[in-house]
């Protein structure tokens, strides 16, 4: 634009230069990671480069229309995004930035205190925050659910009663026989005890007119239990619908944390690994919900409950008793455009970090990506 110094003041004119200039004629070699909705295959023909979209794609397009460059992108040879190794080394995508076999690197990438001191990274574009993938429960349709709110033994006890009272009032009529009504068609058979009885246990009366006194009192005390029987089955009918409504007891990762029955993880050595690991070893850290999860991921050093790459976690999601733990973005999407509706996320509303796009330590596009 112009120089500046004390002797003949300002050389040259303050322009204002666009920045789509800035970048004209560079091409940039890109290295990414596959990770719905940020990075996805959208054309794999034969002989051609693979065609790239998602989120994190539209954000470099929108970056390359503005400021002028092109970009050859390919994915991290170990698809990881990379984690510090023990000799002081990277994998992974940070990895192909640290060794400079890539100028820019772009995908569901995080920005961490770890990363930040090997590679430059651009102001956020997006917040981020944790979540959990969990299955919902399967809804399955019995035929024989409305014998539920009672045990089978119950239910045969039950039974027997209604076989023991009809017996009862049978003899008790045998011994002493009513009197019935002139032209009465109606007899006093065991046959007709028994549906007498069960008639009135199931609330619809009977036919047999039961006149002597002993038979009265047998038959209220009768309805008296068959009231209470009634009431406790449609009470507890009702509770068992309504617990069948609830699709899980988890709704947060404090509930998450809390229980052991299902056991939950991420991907070993990922920022999410490392990000729990931190607070849940951290001893001053206020929440005792990373130290609990924590032992459910380190379980095993590791290897029980996390896996190599986050499509691995869907998959042990899909058909088995877990739950992963994993960007929230992600997850939300994947349960989103499930073709079976088989999933639900639930996760910290609060962001703590965000996602940005990681140029080489010292790159002069830092500040212009900024921007």
């Amino acid at each position: 634009l112009g120089s500046w110094n004390p002797v003949t003041g300002l050389n040259g004119t303050l322009t204002d230069r666009k920045l789509e200039n800035n970048m004209r004629g560079v091409v940039l070699r890109v290295v990414t990671v596959l990770e719905e909705p940020f990075v996805m295959v959208s054309e794999n023909v034969l002989g051609k480069p693979k065609m790239y979209r998602g989120f994190s794609i539209d954000v470099l397009d929108a970056l390359s229309s503005y400021l002028g460059f092109k970009y050859e992108i390919y994915i991290a040879p170990d698809h990881k995004y990379g984690s510090p190794q023990e000799d002081g080394t990277w994998n992974g995508l940070i990895g192909e930035l640290v060794f400079k076999r890539a100028d820019v690197g772009i995908s569901a990438l995080t920005i961490t205190p770890d990363r930040e001191n090997v590679v430059d990274f651009t102001s956020r574009y997006m917040d981020y925050s944790v979540g959990v993938l969990l299955k919902k429960a399967e809804k399955t349709v019995d035929m024989f659910a409305c014998l539920a709110p009672f045990d089978l033994s119950l239910w045969a006890c039950i039974a027997g009663t209604v076989l023991l009272v009809g017996l009862l009032v049978y003899l008790l009529n045998w011994l002493n026989p009513p009197r019935l009504q002139m032209g009465s068609m109606t007899s006093t058979t065991l046959y007709n005890s028994m549906w007498f009885v069960y008639g009135s246990f199931v609330q619809q009366g009977g036919e047999v007119p039961y006149t002597t006194l002993a038979t009265r009192m047998m038959m209220g005390i009768w309805w008296l239990f068959a009231l209470i029987v009634i009431s406790s089955y449609t009470a507890n009918l009702a509770a068992f619908l309504t617990i069948n409504r609830i699709e899980s007891s988890i709704q947060s990762l404090q509930d998450l944390s809390k229980q052991t029955d299902i056991p939950y993880g991420t991907v070993m050595d990922s920022a999410v690994y490392e990000h729990v690991r931190v607070k849940g070893l951290n001893p001053f850290e206020r929440d005792t919900m990373y130290s609990q999860m924590w032992k459910m991921i380190n379980k095993s050093n590791g290897s029980e409950n996390n896996v190599e790459e986050s499509h691995e976690g869907i998959h042990r999601v899909r058909y088995g008793n877990y739950g992963f733990v994993w960007d929230a973005a992600v997850l939300e999407y994947v349960a989103i455009n499930d073709a079976n509706c088989a999933f639900y996320m639930v996760g910290n509303t609060v962001p703590d970090r965000g996602y940005g796009i990681a140029l080489q330590h010292g790159s002069p596009y830092r500040d212009i990506f900024s921007q």
